[in-house]
Protein backbone atom coordinates (compact mmCIF):
# COMPACT_ATOMS: atom_id res chain seq x y z
CA UNK A 1 0.00 0.00 0.00
CA UNK A 2 1.26 3.44 -0.88
CA UNK A 3 1.41 6.18 1.70
CA UNK A 4 -1.30 8.82 1.58
CA UNK A 5 0.99 11.81 1.53
CA UNK A 6 1.16 14.72 -0.90
CA UNK A 7 4.88 15.29 -1.59
CA UNK A 8 6.34 17.65 -4.15
CA UNK A 9 6.59 14.88 -6.79
CA UNK A 10 2.78 14.66 -6.93
CA UNK A 11 2.35 18.32 -7.91
CA UNK A 12 2.37 20.15 -11.20
CA UNK A 13 4.60 23.11 -10.38
CA UNK A 14 5.87 24.85 -13.50
CA UNK A 15 4.25 26.03 -16.72
CA UNK A 16 6.11 23.24 -18.54
CA UNK A 17 4.25 20.73 -16.34
CA UNK A 18 0.86 22.36 -16.99
CA UNK A 19 1.19 22.95 -20.75
CA UNK A 20 0.89 19.35 -21.98
CA UNK A 21 -2.32 18.87 -20.00
CA UNK A 22 -4.02 21.78 -21.77
CA UNK A 23 -3.17 20.29 -25.18
CA UNK A 24 -6.08 17.93 -26.08
CA UNK A 25 -6.97 16.77 -22.56
CA UNK A 26 -9.53 14.29 -21.31
CA UNK A 27 -12.25 16.27 -19.49
CA UNK A 28 -14.60 15.68 -16.57
CA UNK A 29 -17.02 18.41 -15.49
CA UNK A 30 -19.28 18.99 -12.48
CA UNK A 31 -21.16 21.98 -11.06
CA UNK A 32 -18.08 23.53 -9.46
CA UNK A 33 -15.05 21.86 -11.08
CA UNK A 34 -13.57 21.06 -14.46
CA UNK A 35 -10.85 18.40 -14.50
CA UNK A 36 -8.41 18.16 -17.39
CA UNK A 37 -6.16 15.11 -17.56
CA UNK A 38 -3.49 13.57 -19.71
CA UNK A 39 -1.26 10.54 -19.25
CA UNK A 40 2.28 11.15 -18.02
CA UNK A 41 5.46 9.04 -18.26
CA UNK A 42 5.73 8.64 -14.49
CA UNK A 43 4.42 5.88 -12.25
CA UNK A 44 2.11 8.13 -10.22
CA UNK A 45 -0.57 10.79 -10.76
CA UNK A 46 0.17 14.51 -10.35
CA UNK A 47 -2.15 17.39 -9.47
CA UNK A 48 -2.23 21.02 -10.56
CA UNK A 49 -4.69 23.62 -9.27
CA UNK A 50 -6.09 26.71 -10.98
CA UNK A 51 -8.46 28.69 -8.78
CA UNK A 52 -9.01 32.09 -10.40
CA UNK A 53 -9.81 35.24 -8.43
CA UNK A 54 -12.71 35.71 -10.80
CA UNK A 55 -14.29 32.47 -9.50
CA UNK A 56 -13.61 33.04 -5.78
CA UNK A 57 -12.82 36.59 -4.70
CA UNK A 58 -11.26 36.03 -1.26
CA UNK A 59 -7.89 34.43 -0.58
CA UNK A 60 -9.44 32.57 2.34
CA UNK A 61 -12.03 31.05 0.01
CA UNK A 62 -9.47 30.09 -2.63
CA UNK A 63 -7.25 28.47 0.01
CA UNK A 64 -10.21 26.52 1.46
CA UNK A 65 -11.03 25.19 -2.00
CA UNK A 66 -7.40 24.23 -2.67
CA UNK A 67 -7.17 22.45 0.70
CA UNK A 68 -10.28 20.43 -0.14
CA UNK A 69 -8.95 19.46 -3.56
CA UNK A 70 -5.53 18.45 -2.23
CA UNK A 71 -7.06 16.40 0.59
CA UNK A 72 -9.41 14.60 -1.77
CA UNK A 73 -6.55 13.89 -4.21
CA UNK A 74 -4.33 12.64 -1.37
CA UNK A 75 -6.98 10.14 -0.28
CA UNK A 76 -7.76 8.98 -3.85
CA UNK A 77 -4.30 8.95 -5.44
CA UNK A 78 -3.94 5.17 -5.12
CA UNK A 79 -7.03 4.71 -7.32
CA UNK A 80 -5.80 7.01 -10.10
CA UNK A 81 -3.70 5.97 -13.10
CA UNK A 82 -0.45 7.77 -13.97
CA UNK A 83 -2.07 10.97 -15.22
CA UNK A 84 -1.49 14.67 -14.80
CA UNK A 85 -4.67 16.40 -13.61
CA UNK A 86 -5.42 20.11 -13.64
CA UNK A 87 -8.43 21.17 -11.56
CA UNK A 88 -10.16 24.38 -12.65
CA UNK A 89 -12.72 26.14 -10.47
CA UNK A 90 -16.07 27.10 -11.97
CA UNK A 91 -18.60 29.82 -11.09
CA UNK A 92 -20.16 30.01 -7.60
CA UNK A 93 -17.65 27.58 -6.12
CA UNK A 94 -17.36 29.70 -2.98
CA UNK A 95 -21.02 29.07 -2.15
CA UNK A 96 -20.55 25.29 -1.82
CA UNK A 97 -19.73 23.72 1.53
CA UNK A 98 -16.77 21.39 2.07
CA UNK A 99 -18.81 18.17 2.22
CA UNK A 100 -20.44 18.91 -1.13
CA UNK A 101 -17.08 19.73 -2.73
CA UNK A 102 -15.60 16.45 -1.42
CA UNK A 103 -18.55 14.50 -2.80
CA UNK A 104 -18.17 16.10 -6.23
CA UNK A 105 -14.42 15.50 -6.28
CA UNK A 106 -14.79 11.82 -5.37
CA UNK A 107 -17.13 11.36 -8.34
CA UNK A 108 -14.79 13.29 -10.64
CA UNK A 109 -11.71 11.20 -9.74
CA UNK A 110 -13.61 8.06 -10.79
CA UNK A 111 -14.97 9.71 -13.93
CA UNK A 112 -11.58 11.03 -15.08
CA UNK A 113 -9.91 7.64 -14.47
CA UNK A 114 -12.55 5.90 -16.55
CA UNK A 115 -12.34 8.42 -19.38
CA UNK A 116 -8.55 8.25 -19.49
CA UNK A 117 -8.69 4.46 -19.77
CA UNK A 118 -11.28 4.75 -22.55
CA UNK A 119 -9.11 7.26 -24.41
CA UNK A 120 -6.27 4.72 -24.50
CA UNK A 121 -8.53 2.16 -26.17
CA UNK A 122 -9.36 4.47 -29.08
Amino acid sequence: MKSNTFPRELRLLTPSHFSPVFDRPVKAVSDHFTLLAKYNDLDHPRLGLTIAKKKEKTAVGRNRIKRNIRESFRLNQDNLPNIDIVVLARDNIGDADNAYLQKQLNKLWKKISLRCEQSLKR
